[in-house]
């Protein structure tokens, strides 16, 4: 049996789909905070994806996410270290190493985050590394990038719905490459995780293959529509002089918000490749041509 926190959100509502065949078992919010060992009775492994997810807007107590992030992780994971359950699984993110990337991101980069969320998660990584592991039990600390796939409510869906009503994208003549993670191709790797016992304890960053640019996605999902992309390559000076008055004037677009929108943020998943040895089922664009197919379908 395997049990699973946060099933009901969008990486668990896929998983659940994906794992078909297994025995599952979901643990609520509310079952976390008083866990224990017995909960877990008869689980061969603990996925745990419940999290306070990072908000954009800033309107969030930060102290909430150390209570979900961090404190509930460390409730589960002692619980599982006193279970006879074999794997733990956790959902961690790339922003508990890095909020921005200068090269390439990799497991060897020392965690830097700037944040309450990535704060919060980098202490439950350490915590899990931390406790001695008995005998027979693995542990493995996933660090998806930008995840996105059927039922995502994200940036990507604002920017699909920006293209499906013919709005240029304004930014276009910003340069920038960012690494997307299909939820499909991050359920595969949860599955291999769970079948094999030839994977080692450790942290493991999740990315598709190749990253894009914002221009790249704009095209994918004008072509899920048949439609021609619209990029208008403004001068970026000329957007980044908006941007500043718009931190004078307080308008929509601001430059953290600027830097958000066009900054590169490459991660490597070569750890994670060569660890199970075999190709993701997606490809960049498949995944996000996928994604943009379960937009139109709505």
């Amino acid at each position: 049996m395997i049990s699973i926190s946060g099933a009901t959100g969008f990486v668990g509502t896929n998983l659940i789909s994906y794992l078909k065949g297994f025995e599952l078992c979901s643990i609520g919010r509310s079952d976390l905070a008083t866990i224990s060992s017995s909960t877990l009775k008869n689980a061969e492994a603990v996925i745990h994806l419940a999290g306070k997810a990072h908000d954009l807007k800033k309107v969030s107590d930060p102290q909430a996410y150390y209570q979900v992030n961090f404190e509930l992780t460390k409730k589960l994971y002692d619980a599982f270290l006193k279970s006879d359950a074999q794997k733990f699984i956790f959902i961690s993110s790339v922003k508990a190493a890095a909020d921005s990337v200068n090269g390439i991101l990799t497991e060897d980069t020392t965690p830097n985050p700037k944040t309450d969320y990535g704060k919060s998660k980098l202490m439950a990584e350490q915590y899990i590394q931390g406790q001695p592991l008995p005998a027979g039990k693995s542990y493995y600390i996933l660090r998806p990038c930008m995840i996105h796939g059927p039922g995502n409510k994200g940036n990507l869906n604002l920017l699909y719905q920006f293209v499906k009503k013919g709005i240029p994208y304004p930014l276009a003549g910003f340069e920038n490459k960012r690494s997307f993670l299909s939820v499909e191709n991050l359920c595969f790797i949860i599955k291999e995780l769970i079948k094999r016992d030839d994977v080692a304890s450790g942290v493991y960053q999740i990315a598709d293959d190749e990253s894009l640019s914002t221009n790249d996605v704009v095209g994918i999902l004008s072509d899920s529509i048949n439609k021609k992309p619209k990029l208008w390559k403004i001068p970026p000076g000329l957007i980044r002089t908006g941007a500043r008055l718009g931190d004078v004037l307080h308008l929509p677009l601001t430059t953290e918000r600027l830097d958000k929108l066009t900054e590169s943020y490459i991660a490597s998943n070569q750890k994670i490749k060569h660890a199970i040895g075999k190709d993701l089922p997606l490809t960049s664009r498949k995944g996000l041509a996928v994604t943009a197919a379960s937009f139109a379908a709505k």
